[in-house]
């Protein structure tokens, strides 16, 4: 009796054990958990700035160009790398060898019109490899008229949902070939910058810029390039047959932080419209585990980051 007794306290113990291995809640992939999982070279630079168990946060003034006005707000690019589901396409909670690695950009935008505001969020999970195109995007614009909502998954092509209040767009289902992504640009930069696609391209543009000027979520041709600069570099886009252009600056030595960038656009409505540019400068940068720090005490770090 004894014995059996002394086995299943065993036996309960390790089950304890191996539960509390289990974490739902941590959000950064350690460089511990990252040497099962990596195919391909990763370089121990990259593993030391990414694999530590923290996310970069990154805060910006914004000027962004909406109704034929620019108006005055505050953007954020928050990067961390995290485990990815392949076939159910979500942020894994459990380690496992079949995870695929991400480096994920969320990107906020928050600005007033009137007397009503915007939020705006893009999320864009990409393989730290840089050997295939985002494995998902997503992005959802808040304002008092409504809300929308579009989503890309990477599966044999890729498969696009978008939901809007407005008639003309109302709930759609598409399917594109694979291009390169305007949203994964971003990720791309703080990983390999010299990965960027130059020349003519095929792009699918940002699903932000789609949603807010009602255009349709597809390919477009696209002329890019990339410029030299002493201690930044800038890369360049411009698609002709939407009369739009990006730049993004960024620091052209590991970890290639993104200092700034600017969207030049008609913005306002038919012959009223206007080219305007929208432009995001750094105010600061951090890294945090930031969603440890959810106390009233943790303000004093948005604060810090002039949000």
């Amino acid at each position: 009796m004894k014995r059996l007794v002394g086995i299943i306290s065993l036996l309960v113990l390790l089950a304890i054990i191996a539960c509390s291995n289990i974490k739902t809640d941590t959000l950064a992939i350690t460089a511990n958990t990252i040497k099962k999982k990596e195919t391909k070279q990763v370089s121990e630079e990259f593993k030391k700035y990414w694999y530590a168990g923290t996310a970069e946060i990154t805060s910006y003034e914004l000027e962004q160009a909406r109704y034929g006005e620019i108006r005055k707000g505050k953007a954020a690019l928050i990067y961390v790398t995290e485990d990815f589901l392949a076939k159910e396409q979500v942020k894994a909670d459990r380690n496992s060898n079949t995870n695929i690695p991400v480096l994920k950009l969320n990107t906020s935008k928050k600005f007033v019109t009137g007397i009503y505001p915007y939020s705006i969020m893009q999320s864009v999970f990409y393989p730290v490899t840089d050997d295939q195109h985002a494995l998902k995007v997503s992005n959802s614009i808040q304002e008092w008229c409504g809300h929308v909502y579009a989503q890309l998954n990477n599966r044999e092509q890729f498969e696009v949902i978008s939901h809007s209040y407005f008639q003309s767009e109302a709930d759609q289902e598409i399917t594109l070939q694979k291009n390169i992504l305007e949203n994964e640009l971003w990720t791309k930069i703080r990983i390999d910058p010299t990965n960027l696609p130059q020349g003519t391209v095929q792009m699918i543009p940002s699903f932000e810029y789609c949603r807010l000027r009602h255009k349709e979520i597809k390919a477009y041709t696209a002329n890019t390039s990339l410029q030299k600069g002493t201690s930044t570099d800038i890369y360049h886009v411009e698609y002709p047959e939407l009369a739009r252009k990006i730049s993004i600056t960024y620091k052209n030595t590991f970890p290639y932080e993104i200092e700034r960038w600017t969207e030049t656009f008609k913005s306002g409505f038919g012959a009223n419209a206007k080219e305007l540019t929208t432009k995001a400068t750094k105010i600061k940068r951090i890294t945090s585990d930031y969603w440890s720090k959810n106390k009233n005490k943790d303000e004093v770090l948005r604060d810090q980051l002039g949000l």
